[in-house]
């Protein structure tokens, strides 16, 4: 529970950080290519959220982008016989990623 109060505060500062640097690229960038007025930290922090919102979403990691999936498929790739390898990879299309990617594991 201890936790709880130094990661609101982590994630806060962060936001902070965050919008400071929207606001200072926005300044020195923007006006002077698009002759548009500056913004201030608030706006710059609504920018922020709204990116968010518009292109990332507020949902984890999807797909087999995670470590645990990635370590997950290889290890049911080291125990496919070569004929459910060649039938995965016809129809995944990887084409043997998984037998070369153990460095990244």
């Amino acid at each position: 529970m201890k936790k709880v109060p130094v990661v609101i505060a982590i994630a806060t500062a962060g936001l902070f950080v965050f919008s400071g640097a929207v606001m200072l690229l926005w300044n020195n960038v923007v006006p002077a290519v698009f002759h548009i007025g500056t913004v201030t930290l608030w706006q710059a922090m609504g920018i922020l959220v709204l990116s968010k919102l518009l292109f990332g979403g507020f949902r984890g990691r999807r797909g087999m982008g995670g470590f645990h999936a990635r370590k997950r498929m290889f290890g049911k790739w080291q125990n496919m016989t070569a004929e459910e390898k060649e039938i995965f990879s016809s129809r995944v299309g990887c084409h043997g990623r998984f037998a070369t990617d153990s460095k990244a594991l």
